[in-house]
């Protein structure tokens, strides 16, 4: 894999340092059709003629989006607002009131509503369908952050090719994900929709989806748009409080939050929802600054930018709109092209443009990009699209969708520990009981957005997966023990003694689906109370111990629990969970996934990441000393488990790394190598991480830095070189007046299996040539 080169551009002094770039950012160019790549103000003849027979009523509604209530989700949409019956809606498609519809599905009452759209309109302009189509639709694909694990970018990119495939044929154009926020606070619920807490991997993977969900032609039937979000710094909220506020810095904000939806947008992504959140008081639908001076101005996108769920109308909670009028008037003079749900721009726009209040050249610019966007995707020529019933029925919950299900929720499992090599457990010969709230449980399998257009006839638990593998199915026996949070009458007597009559037992236990995802954060990440009583009871009986843990964040591990002696991360894996928990315990397959988060020793310790910066008083070496360090007085500022980190049945060695300079010139390219060795007994997979530390810098730096990494697989004996490349751009921080800079100096190279250990180099970063 190439490392991240994104950051170049002209030089200039800077302090010790060096500029880079005009606009203080990692200066990516946006790809994609070319009218997203053309001067503001210009679109096709077709679009400019259009516009200008536009009333303004019929402008403000190219720019509403509303929940799709003439073929309703399936799930919950929250909060209830504005909802409008489906007679309304088609009333108000006719008189062209409408431009998007969202969550709902079906290929048949697509068709017709996009038949009221086009032929009983008075312009004809197509609608476009939309949907949170997070991490699969009839099929589920593992949460993202599990996803995350495989440190597998063309992994991400296969599911949610598959998951556009399946909800394209359903009569969607337009997905809001990929979610890119970089969260660092496990206690926010949303964690699970993200890739962790790198901003390089973060990078990565959003490529790979965004690739994904649009496929190599946008106008292609199966294509869907993709919508990075939330914009920006969603993952920074504090006390990981759903919605809370964000106090940033301008640096922080551009070397950590930004670049992952930079790299989306170099991927050809050409939509953007706001978050909910404000920066440092400005809630980012009312942002200007960001919107339009950044986004805009900055980094040259002419795509569209879409509010979340209401955002608009909830900037007079926030204190900056005096009421709902004054809220449009905000959103779209800071650069928000499309109103969600609220129905604020179709209410308020007219009269806004009518007193002066906002200029009709704003809106003109917003319903230019919007219907630019419509004609990318072929909607003005082929407004039926992705609307055919037969593609319904044949592209849905396929043999090969559900084989790829279970072979990212295989790859995505994390093995934590294993004692003695306890697993893979043989397939005959021992009695197995399996325990905990989700051994035979169905309803937990998908995770936050797996079950808002999931067919939950797919769902494999955990049971139906084990005994699908076993010589014996009679060989293993099932107790739940106690739910999530309650007991059952009886239920830990019959665990106990369903324990003690195994030779090994299972224990499923964690969170549930509905303690994760958007509005579920948590003040204390450990396994409910109920489930720890029920693992201490089962681990009185002295049977040897295996933890399935599910979870949608990283999980503070304690008492029996983490002393066990095989743990699994499996976190919600989607429509096969229990056949790819079952793969990887019986050993079909060798666990490969690494950790997208840091695994803390307390829930005290969040926010917890691993590269945060160097203090003045680092921690000491003694985990006993009581000295006047940074370090917390009963624990120590480490990880239970860290990022990166991960086992399997195979051993391996990293040996012979070098460099093939100790001095990198400024436009030169540095190359590190090193050579990978399978020292066990079976074939496997590893993940070689790159990791990189400013020795010197005019602002602190991070201890570590992930920089790259590679999947390598190799048979027992077998040996690799694995090679990296570096250059300077891999060096940039954010220094003064918000400029991107390299300074010349020493550097620390960490050839590493996870972010706390690793093969030691370093090399010298040279000036510029005068």
């Amino acid at each position: 894999m190439a490392l991240n080169t994104t950051n170049g551009g002209p030089v200039g002094p800077s302090r010790r340092g060096f500029l880079s770039g005009a606009a203080a950012v990692a200066g990516l160019a946006v790809t994609g059709p070319a009218w997203a790549r053309e001067p503001a103000g210009r679109a096709s003849g077709r679009v400019e003629a259009l516009l200008a027979q536009m009333t303004i009523e019929e402008k403000a509604g190219q720019l509403s989006c509303f929940a799709d209530m003439i073929r309703p989700p399936i799930g919950d949409m929250n909060p209830l607002v504005n909802i409008r019956n489906a007679q309304t809606l088609t009333a108000e498609i006719k008189a062209g009131r409408i431009g998007v519809l969202m969550n709902g599905v079906g290929a048949q009452a697509a068709l017709d509503t996009q038949k009221a759209a086009v032929e009983g309109s008075r312009l004809k302009i197509p609608l476009l369908f939309a949907a949170d189509v997070i991490h699969g639709f009839r099929t589920v694909y593992p949460i993202p952050l599990a996803e995350a694990a495989s440190f597998d970018p063309h992994l991400a990119e296969r599911t949610a090719r598959a998951a556009a495939l399946e909800a394209s044929a359903s009569g969607l154009h337009w997905t809001f994900a990929p979610m890119v926020d970089v969260a660092r606070d496990e206690r926010w619920g949303r964690v699970a929709e993200g890739s962790g807490e790198d901003v390089f991997l973060g990078e990565i993977l959003a490529a790979a989806r965004v690739r994904g969900f649009q496929g190599k032609d946008l106008k292609a039937d199966d294509s869907m748009l993709a919508t990075p979000k939330h914009f920006a710094a969603y993952g920074a909220v504090t006390a990981g409080l759903e919605y809370n506020s964000v106090e940033l810095s301008e640096a922080t904000l551009r070397e950590v939050h930004l670049p992952p939806f930079q790299a989306a947008f170099a991927a050809g992504a050409q939509t953007v929802m706001t978050a909910f959140n404000d920066i440092n008081g400005v809630p980012s639908t009312a942002n200007k600054r960001l919107i339009t001076d950044m986004l805009r101005g900055e980094w040259g996108f002419k795509g569209v930018v879409i509010s979340d769920y209401t955002a608009d109308q909830e900037l007079v909670a926030h204190g900056v709109a005096a009421d709902d009028r004054d809220a449009a008037r905000l959103a779209i003079l800071a650069g928000v092209d499309i109103s969600m749900q609220s129905g604020l721009y179709i209410r308020y726009l007219p009269e806004l443009v009518a007193s002066g209040a906002v200029p009709i050249e704003i809106v003109d610019a917003a319903v230019r990009r919007v219907l630019s966007l419509k004609e990318a995707i072929g909607l003005f020529d082929n407004p039926y699209r992705s609307l055919d019933p037969n593609a319904e029925r044949t592209h849905t919950a396929t043999p090969a969708l559900r084989a790829l299900s279970r072979e990212a929720g295989a790859r995505s499992i994390v093995l934590l520990k294993n004692d003695q090599n306890l697993l893979p457990l043989p397939k005959a010969g021992k009695r197995l009981a399996l325990i905990g709230p989700f051994a035979d449980d169905r309803d937990n399998v998908l995770g936050a957005w797996g079950g808002f257009f999931a067919d939950r006839r797919l769902n494999v638990d955990l049971a139906s997966g084990l005994r699908a593998q076993m010589a014996d199915p009679n060989g293993l026996v099932v107790e739940r023990g106690c739910e999530v949070e309650t007991t059952i009458a009886g239920g830990f007597e019959r665990a106990v003694a369903a324990a003690q009559s195994a030779d090994i037992v299972l224990l499923a236990i964690g969170e549930s689906q509905d303690m994760t995802g958007e509005a579920k954060s948590r003040t204390d990440i450990r396994i409910p109370p109920v489930q720890m009583r029920l693992a201490e009871a089962v681990a009185a009986t002295g049977k040897p111990l295996v933890i399935l843990l599910r979870h949608g964040r990283a999980i503070q591990l304690e008492g029996v629990v983490r002393d066990a002696p095989a743990i699994l991360a499996t976190w919600f894996l989607g429509s096969e969970m229990g056949n790819a928990v079952a793969d990887v315990v019986f050993g079909a397959v060798n666990p490969s996934g690494r950790l997208p988060v840091s695994f803390p020793l307390d829930s005290g310790q969040e926010p917890f990441f691993y590269n945060g910066r160097t203090t003045g008083r680092p921690a000491p070496a003694d985990p006993n000393a009581q000295e006047y360090k940074s370090r917390w007085r009963s624990i120590r500022n480490e990880a239970l488990y860290p990022f990166g980190f991960g086992l399997g049945y195979a051993s391996f060695a990293l040996s012979d790394a070098k460099l093939s300079t100790q001095s990198l010139g400024w436009n030169d390219t540095l190359r590190v190598t090193v050579k990978v060795k399978n020292t066990g007994q079976v074939h496997g997979d590893h993940v070689v991480q790159l990791y990189i530390r400013d020795r010197v810098a005019s602002r602190t730096r991070p201890v570590r830095e992930l920089k790259g990494f590679q999947r390598v697989s190799l048979a027992p004996g077998a040996e690799r070189e694995v090679r990296f490349d570096l250059a300077r751009q891999n060096l940039m921080f954010v220094g003064d007046n918000n400029y991107w800079i390299a300074e010349p100096g020493m550097f620390e190279v960490y050839v590493a299996n996870s972010s706390v250990d690793g093969l030691p180099l370093s090399f010298e970063l040279l000036a510029p040539p005068t």
